[in-house]
């Protein structure tokens, strides 16, 4: 990274590459001598037959050789699908988060260019490499998200889309290497910042897993010790006037100023598109949406509250695996009451939640710093992308 603002300061010194001379502006289907659509062939994971490229090849925004399809194809089919080095794959169809993703074909492996994504390959002005990082800025700087036709479960764009784009460009190779060996290595320097962050809060995080797991005592299922109860469906909840909180499975609002709960509950969003489930502790008047679980415990001298919220908030993972629903997932009350819990005495119990609690402040602090931190990358790298590509870094 360091080498990379060196650079950037030395190119400052001499006014910058700027729109000078030697840099040309026209569309992208000016500098394509192809893009076209992969094979349509019926493919499989069986590992027989030739490897065809897959939407998943490319999600991690590089090719992998691991998520690949396989068929049988003719030698005619070979020839003309056949990826060189170079090659730029770019997902035309996905959903809108993910269309306009790209990578380039780097591998001395033989794979073919399947039919669920666009192939691309540059005219000899333009190198392969310097027009995926302009293609990786057109991306995360959400121009396709913006732009692309999108219906109810996809979205899309076609050739005469990505023709269209204006792209401004050195005509000397070297300047256009000079700039992708700075992005490569500015990348490299976020993607290592990143995976720090992310094992950072990985950790930080696996210490409520420890400190809960230490704790020994009897065994016992929670139905044993809780009511369950679930919310109402209330049309007129979603107040914004309103004067006590609506729990919902995705957020909270305020509802009207009657309620359904006056107690003090662990709350559980019971239902969630991806199979992702919340919890809150909380006390007080509230309503809660129907598919939202009010826990309440039998006897406190027995369950500790807070502890029970941190042995719900351990369980959030086996909920997702133990989820129902072919689209959204969801948990049935009886997955609930099954749920095995650690009973040790009462007073450990207070203990160990004062000690979660104290981890879960540090933790929350980190991960505010962490995402700050992320989003700093993210608009490092959209920063680095926009000077390359107008000629201005």
């Amino acid at each position: 990274m360091l080498v990379f603002f060196a650079a950037i300061a030395g190119l400052d010194c001499v006014g910058g590459w700027g729109m000078k001379a030697g840099w040309k502006t026209s569309s992208l289907g000016d500098v394509l001598a192809t893009i076209k659509n992969g094979l349509n062939c019926k493919q499989d994971k069986s590992g027989v037959g030739q490897r065809i490229s897959r939407i998943e090849s490319i999600s991690l925004a590089s090719f992998d050789l691991s998520r690949v399809g396989y068929a049988e194809i003719s030698e005619s089919e070979k020839s003309k699908f056949k990826l060189i080095k170079g090659d730029i794959l770019f997902s035309h169809i996905n959903s809108p988060i993910h269309v306009g993703k790209t990578a380039v074909f780097d591998l001395d492996e033989d794979v073919y260019h399947g039919v669920n994504l666009l192939l691309i390959r540059p005219i000899a002005e333009v190198k392969s490499a310097y027009l995926e990082f302009f293609l990786k800025y057109l991306f995360d700087t959400g121009y396709w998200r913006k732009t692309c036709k999108q219906s109810v479960n996809q979205a899309s764009v076609n050739q005469q889309d990505i023709s269209r784009v204006p792209f401004s460009y050195p005509t000397d190779h070297r300047e256009q290497q000079r700039i992708v060996t700075l992005l490569d290595e500015a990348f490299d320097g976020i993607a290592t910042a990143r995976a720090n962050a992310e094992q950072n809060l990985q950790n930080a995080r696996a210490i409520f897993d420890s400190v809960l797991d230490s704790v020994s005592g009897e065994s016992a299922a929670l139905g044993n010790y809780v009511t369950i109860k679930t919310g109402k469906l209330d049309s007129n909840a979603a107040n914004a006037n309103g004067a006590y909180p609506f729990f919902t499975c995705a957020k909270e609002i305020y509802a009207i100023d009657n309620y359904a709960f006056d107690c003090e509950a662990i709350l559980l969003a019971g239902n969630n598109a991806v199979g992702d489930f919340n919890v809150k502790h909380y006390k007080g008047k509230f309503n809660a949406y129907q598919r939202t679980y009010v826990i309440t415990v039998v006897d406190e001298n027995l369950l500790s509250y807070r502890f029970l919220y941190f042995q719900m908030l351990k369980s959030l993972r086996r909920f997702k695996e133990q989820s129902v629903g072919a689209g959204t997932k969801f948990l049935k009350i009886g997955m609930i009451k099954e749920l095995e819990i650690s009973l040790p005495s009462i007073a450990k119990q207070i203990d160990t939640a004062e000690m979660l609690d104290s981890l879960l402040d540090e933790t929350q602090s980190l991960e505010s710093i962490y995402q700050r931190k992320i989003a700093a990358l993210d608009d490092l790298k959209k920063s680095l992308l926009h000077q390359a590509f107008s000629g201005n870094m």
